[in-house]
């Protein structure tokens, strides 16, 4: 483990052998007595896509905003791109394409404008800015609206207008804060399309969303709940890594059967997916006394089918776990 606040030149240049994009020691940040990110240890390693989920407050814009250099730690440290953001917060900028929430688009110039201005920005040459605008704007789809103002494109256009333009200055490294949040789907798996395309170009991102079913498109998948990291590894390794048998119930009453099986199994063990029921048991016997209970209120189930856990699944387990675990 490296030591909090202990980056130096010769550890830019190991993270730079080692392949390792960002790195995170002991990362937290404070406002006032409210800590957003504590503790925050990760690794993200060059050119792979690394998906930071959890729920709204959760701390991953904040976790964001210090990779950025845009917020300064309360304790610890991180290296962005083999800099350290408290001592050289500048020097990543250079190196980032940061894409927050709400994208500093200027919704009165048109999307070539906006290009433009951001490449002046970023010092981008004269020489190399034309062929990269042009090639931004052909895989975004963006070339037959290259002269429509910003203000006048739909939300995911805006969206993939927002990537272009931190993608001017060919950065090592991509930190996307929530970037497809309230887009249609047909946008949404656009704007993944692009996100591998720059994968296969060595692109390194980092992305934070609110969307399980994106995490499952990352490389590897941190999940994060109230300012801390709860589990970090593959989706694949992380589904596999669940306890116990998941079933599936579809049933008349799900809120009256979830309230009855929390009785006979507890409330971290039943989840809610829209009008069914996902049960999680230690093994078949405990699904059979919960059937059984079940029976016993008089609550029928229609359809039962053991499944794999999906990446909500474990999450839903394993902050009820820990929230059990708090109480008791």
């Amino acid at each position: 483990m490296i030591q909090a606040g202990k980056f130096s030149g010769l550890d830019r240049q190991t993270n730079a052998m080692n392949g390792i994009a960002i790195q995170t020691s002991g990362l937290g940040r404070a406002f006032g007595e409210m800590w957003a990110v504590r503790d925050l240890d990760l690794e993200v390693r060059q050119g792979e896509i690394f998906g930071l989920v959890g729920p709204d407050g959760a701390g991953k814009t904040t976790a964001m905003r210090l990779l950025s250099g845009i917020l300064a730690p309360t304790e610890g440290d991180a290296t962005v791109a083999g800099y350290s953001i408290k001592t050289d917060a500048e020097s990543i900028k250079t190196r980032i394409g940061y894409m927050s929430q709400r994208f500093g688009l200027y919704s009165d110039l048109s999307v070539e404008e906006n290009l433009r201005f951001y490449a002046d920005l970023y010092e981008v040459s004269r020489k190399e800015r034309k062929p990269a605008e042009e090639r931004l704007l052909g895989f975004s789809n963006l070339t037959p609206f290259r002269k429509r103002l910003a203000r006048d494109l739909s939300g995911g256009m805006k969206q993939k207008l927002g990537l272009a333009c931190a993608l001017i200055h060919k950065p090592e490294v991509l930190l996307l804060d929530e970037p497809t949040n309230g887009v249609d789907p047909v946008s949404r798996r656009d704007f993944w399309r692009i996100l591998y395309s720059m994968l296969k170009e060595g692109v390194t991102i980092f992305v934070s969303t609110a969307y399980l079913d994106e995490a499952e498109r990352c490389t590897r998948v941190g999940l994060m709940n109230q300012g801390q990291l709860v589990l970090c590894d593959t989706p694949r390794n992380l589904k596999l890594g669940m306890a116990g048998l998941l079933f599936e119930v579809e049933i008349a009453n799900p809120r009256a059967a979830k309230e009855q099986l929390t009785k006979v199994l507890g409330a971290n063990r039943v989840s809610l997916f829209g009008g069914k029921l996902h049960i999680l048991a230690a093994n078949e016997d405990e699904f059979a006394l919960a059937e059984s209970a079940l029976d016993q209120a008089g609550i029928a189930i229609s359809k039962q089918k053991r499944i794999v856990p999906s990446l909500e699944d474990v999450f839903i387990d394993q902050v009820t776990q820990r929230e059990v675990r708090r109480a008791s």
